[in-house]
């Protein structure tokens, strides 16, 4: 017989401002960017621009400059890793999360199955991982060079294939804020001049994804990861770990010592980039999305910027034309909700955009426009 969970219940404002605190969203920290990405295990980075976003969302004195050094100076890269999606992370990250992932990786590549018969991927490995620590390499330079070997195969495929066996990173002036530059890749060991470790063991990694987005569940962290399996990493781990339950009945695990605010605990609007993990990180989403507003942060795959009010979504926010922020709030605000939105759209535009002239404008937000200050 299955033993029930059992311990104390978190509702969803419980969970949503335990979860805002690890996710320096409750107030701002005064970490640097680099300890804060390490924090975070990593920030989502599908695009170019979001990570500092979201860390102007989270730190005190951030400015872009604080994260694109560190870039610049390869303490932090750009890299798949996470749910097969590109994520900026610390070198040490970059060196240790990458394998404990690769077998969500090495899953990716049987979509690809057609168009790599006869090919050998571990022949294909190596002379891929020459190709680039030679010289960083864009996708079809790859598909290039990759097809002059195995000229029947899927030149696509043949690229994906590399990117799937290789810990390929994106070297810079790609990521760095204010500069821009193409897609070009090399291996993480030869940009950041050291091997990667050993396959870990994720019970180390539990303890860090506890720390930034717990309390939560065995299905949630691997929703977080891409990953399946973990349940007996967990299991190892009770002893040291508290349990609590959600309405639900689900199981949630948790550090004895983190932070669990009471629900009440006033919680200051945020602005979030596109794919902020603050919204992936969970099988069960309603700690920061209300079920009346599921899939409104949305549309087909693409993700709509998000604006959090008292701690949860509640609205979207998009660039017009380079001249105007536009949010659009899901639900009516009050005079002081309102009020306090707009003083964080300013701070925001201070910080990331000083010196430069905004309207802030209440309306509809329509995706695909007013992309360009997100992005680069």
């Amino acid at each position: 017989m299955t033993k029930k969970p059992s311990g104390p219940v978190l509702g969803p404002r419980a969970l949503n401002r335990a979860t805002l605190d690890r996710q320096l969203l409750l107030r701002r920290s005064a970490r640097s960017a680099q300890e804060a990405v390490a924090h975070l295990v990593g920030l989502q980075a599908q695009n170019v621009k979001p990570p500092y976003y979201a860390l102007a969302a989270r730190l005190h004195d951030f400015v872009p400059a604080r994260l694109a050094q560190p870039m610049a100076d390869r303490e932090v890269v750009r890299i798949v890793t996470l749910r097969s999606t590109l994520h900026t992370h610390t070198a040490d990250d970059a060196l240790t999360l990458r394998p404990l992932v690769q077998a969500a990786r090495d899953r990716e590549l049987t979509q690809f199955r057609a168009g790599l018969a006869g090919v050998d991927l571990d022949r294909l490995a190596l002379l891929a991982r020459e190709l680039v620590e030679a010289e960083p390499r864009t996708m079809a330079e790859l598909r290039t060079a990759l097809s002059a070997e195995w000229p029947h195969a899927d030149p696509r495929s043949l690229a994906v294939a590399a990117r799937c066996r290789l810990p390929l990173v994106q070297v810079t002036p790609r990521g760095v804020w204010g500069h821009s530059g193409q897609v070009a890749l090399t291996t993480a060991e030869h940009w950041l001049g050291r091997p990667a470790e050993p396959t870990p063991a994720p019970d180390a990694t539990v303890l860090r994804y506890l720390a930034a987005f717990g309390p939560a569940s065995v299905k949630d962290m691997q929703a977080w990861a891409g990953l399946t399996r973990l349940r007996a990493a967990f299991e190892r781990l009770r002893p040291r770990l508290l349990t609590f339950r959600d309405e639900n009945g689900t199981e949630l695990f948790d550090l004895p010592y983190a932070p669990r605010p009471d629900p009440e605990t006033p919680a200051p609007p945020r602005f979030l980039p596109e794919f902020d993990n603050l919204l992936l990180s969970h099988a069960d989403r309603t700690r920061v999305v209300p079920s009346a507003y599921r899939g409104r942060a949305w549309q087909g795959n693409q993700a709509f910027r998000t604006l959090l009010v008292d701690g949860f979504l509640a609205g979207v926010w998009q660039w017009e034309e380079d001249t105007a922020l536009v949010i659009e709030t899901f639900g009516r605000l009050s005079r002081a909700e309102r009020a306090d939105v707009t003083e964080e759209a300013e701070r925001m535009l201070a910080v990331m955009h000083p010196g430069t002239s905004y309207d802030i404008r209440f309306g509809t937000v329509v995706h695909g426009q007013g992309q360009g200050r997100g992005h680069g």
